[in-house]
């Protein structure tokens, strides 16, 4: 119970319980989108390319928005910016659930709504992962930013599966409609929180050069710069599960829209499971994104050398857990080692690394296994991650030698981080 306890920790916190609930009913909604509107421009186009423009339309916005979007997080209401942002991520699921219905869908209107959605999703996203540090403790943060990540996994599991359940029974419109409906919960949640109890930062003035004075302060960190030039390579390269994993196993494992599915879900869980070991032990530290980055180089390039689908089962899982290793690890040191008021610039800047540079991997991901087999953009993301975890040893090493033999065991009584 001890233990259980310490993994949930966070969970004590009302606000964040609310926001846990509301967002694990949503995600899994969103992930069951996002597998549904991959599938179905697969379907429509049968095309590795046409998959990674998806995922630029997608994704693109937070390139080129994020960073806005972060220095607003960082001076504005977050909550209230929360309701608007995911009130227009549901009439843009509404929207594609009617082009889904349509007799003839046209490719260049999903391509539009995928475009809306990844703009709105460019001012969400900064504004929900600033959010987290405001509904619990300063001491429950790194807890709290675990088991936000944990939640998102969670929902990787469920909504993949109810997409391939959807697809092959009611058609495609039905998973879109679903995703519009799971909405209510988490606007129900956030009209639910006790605004008092948030732990606010003082309402700051709008500045000129917000978004500079955000990258000068990354780049004046040691751990916080090391760990985004890592970042913009293993998010370029390496992290497009979304074109990647599909292309897979529909032309190299021979795989149905149902084995991919079942697939991502054990992906997924994989990701649960190592998620839920680093929120029990609450590590954070440079050392733990070079160790992530090495074990995801590592099972990619397994992964290019699975041949069917029974191997490819404990693969994927393991794949899943090293994903989410690295992940986790970039996002709690983020979160532990930048200063409370630049939050959301922090946050913005690596979803910009990390998430927005999909505008060139997704397309590149994409070309590559159509041009070369699907295995080739495992193989190659594997090695950039080896090379990414190698700067990173040689970096910490040679500007902040004591980050590698010091990990932060981050308990209750941790203290604001240093200033720079």
């Amino acid at each position: 119970m001890r233990a259980l306890a310490k993994t949930f920790l966070s969970l004590r916190n009302r606000n964040f319980r609310l926001f846990f609930i509301g967002q694990l009913i949503s995600n899994t909604g969103n992930w069951l989108t996002n597998v549904a509107l991959i599938l179905f421009v697969l379907k429509l186009t049968r095309s590795g390319f046409d998959v990674g423009v998806l995922t630029a339309f997608q994704f693109g916005p937070i390139f080129f928005l994020s960073p806005w979007a972060g220095a607003l997080a960082d001076r504005l209401d977050k909550h209230r910016l929360i309701l608007v942002t995911q009130t227009l991520e549901m009439a843009q699921s509404v929207g594609l659930a009617v082009i889904a219905f349509l007799p003839h869908p046209p490719l260049a209107a999903v391509y539009i709504l995928a475009a809306f959605g990844g703009i709105f999703l460019a001012f969400d996203n900064p504004f929900r992962r600033s959010f987290v540090s405001e509904m619990v403790p300063h001491s429950d943060i790194p807890n709290a930013v675990v088991l936000y990540s944990t939640l998102v996994n969670v929902s990787r599991i469920f909504g993949p599966a109810l997409a391939g359940l959807l697809v092959v029974t009611v058609g495609f419109g039905w998973c879109f409609t679903l995703d519009a409906l799971s909405y209510g919960a988490v606007l129900t949640a956030l009209s639910m929180m006790r605004i008092k109890e948030l732990h606010r930062q003082p309402r700051r003035a709008r500045t000129k050069g917000e978004i500079g004075e955000g990258i000068r302060y990354i780049l004046s960190v040691p751990v916080l710069r090391i760990s985004f030039i890592m970042i913009t390579f293993i998010g370029m390269l390496s992290y497009n599960f979304n074109v990647t994993l599909p292309l897979f196993v529909t032309k190299s494992l021979h795989g149905s829209e149902g084995v991919f599915t079942i697939l991502y879900s054990l992906f997924s869980l994989g990701a649960v499971v190592c998620a839920l070991l680093v929120a029990h032990r609450n590590l954070v530290g440079i050392r733990y994104n070079i160790i992530g980055a090495c074990a995801l180089g590592v099972v990619m390039i397994l992964m290019s050398l699975v041949s069917d689908v029974i191997l490819a089962v404990p693969v994927i899982f393991i794949l899943g857990m090293a994903s989410i290793l690295y992940m986790n690890a970039t996002t709690a040191l983020a979160q532990v080692e930048a200063k409370r008021e630049m939050h959301g610039r922090v946050l913005a800047l690596q979803a910009v690394l990390m998430v927005g540079t999909t505008l060139i991997g997704g397309p590149l991901s994409g070309w590559l296994a159509d041009s070369f087999g699907a295995r080739l953009p495992f193989l190659f993301g594997g090695f950039v991650c080896l090379l990414s975890a190698a700067f990173g040893y040689w970096a910490t090493n040679r500007y902040i030698p004591k980050a590698i033999e010091r990990s932060f065991v981050l308990t209750e009584s941790i203290e604001p981080p240093d200033e720079g």
